[in-house]
């Protein structure tokens, strides 16, 4: 069976990362969480008061300091799923807060990021046998992968979704903030100029809104059998 790359893009919220990290641990690929990327930049961000309290961004101090944000991934036994290291130090809690998220869509789309992070993620994926997901996995990262899905569900669905994650996290959660953020996200993640979401021509699409998480992760797997045993 041939090793393959997979690329997997699709709304926030909409169950990507979850469906990736699970394929990648079943057939033994290298899961690259490229929206997590983003998030630490984010993070490094905020920490650095890049950006100010009415969510204005430095950029020009963002853009000097590009060189020295370093994004991995490590695998965790405990909770058998990679987290994410920012500067070697561990952030994958603090990245998933609703503060992060409220800032990551106008980080994510200033050209200079986009273009040092593409860098990280096509290194990553030039010998093959990875699952990765983001916005534009399929139309700007990986063009040329295998398998391409993207993933979506109703806003609704998607706040509820995020919603039960903070809470079983332990973590403040007010539904109506999370509804509008990702409606929010929507909006600016496909109207960006650079690598706007889009469904890639060649890509399969997936609603989840009604299927279960083992549904989704069954039909994922049946698709990625398909083009590996081609």
């Amino acid at each position: 069976m041939k090793k393959i790359s997979i690329a997997i893009d699709g709304h926030s919220s909409c169950g990507k990362s979850t469906m990736a990290k699970a394929l990648a641990r079943r057939i033994g690929y290298v899961y690259v969480d490229t929206g997590a990327m983003y998030r630490a930049v984010t993070l490094y961000a905020m920490r650095a008061g890049i950006i100010d309290a009415d969510g204005n961004i430095d950029t020009e101090r963002l853009t000097a300091a590009m060189p020295d944000i370093r994004i991995t991934f490590r695998f965790n036994p405990d909770t058998q799923r990679p987290d994410t290291y920012l500067n070697g130090e561990l952030v994958e809690q603090e990245i998933r807060t609703i503060a992060v998220s409220s800032h990551v869509s106008p980080i994510a789309a200033l050209p200079f990021v986009r273009e040092a992070l593409v860098e990280q993620q096509q290194q990553m994926g030039r010998q093959g046998g990875i699952v990765m997901d983001g916005r534009d996995i399929g139309t700007v990262v990986l063009p040329d992968a295998e398998l391409k899905i993207f993933v979506t569900a109703s806003a609704q669905v998607r706040a509820e979704r995020r919603y039960k994650e903070l809470q079983e996290k332990g973590m403040p959660a007010d539904f109506d903030e999370i509804l509008r953020n990702v409606e929010e996200r929507d909006y600016i993640d496909s109207h960006r100029e650079v690598g706007p979401l889009r469904q890639a021509d060649d890509a399969l699409l997936l609603d989840n809104s009604h299927m279960t998480i083992a549904e989704q992760d069954e039909w994922l797997y049946s698709q990625y059998l398909r083009v590996a045993n081609a």
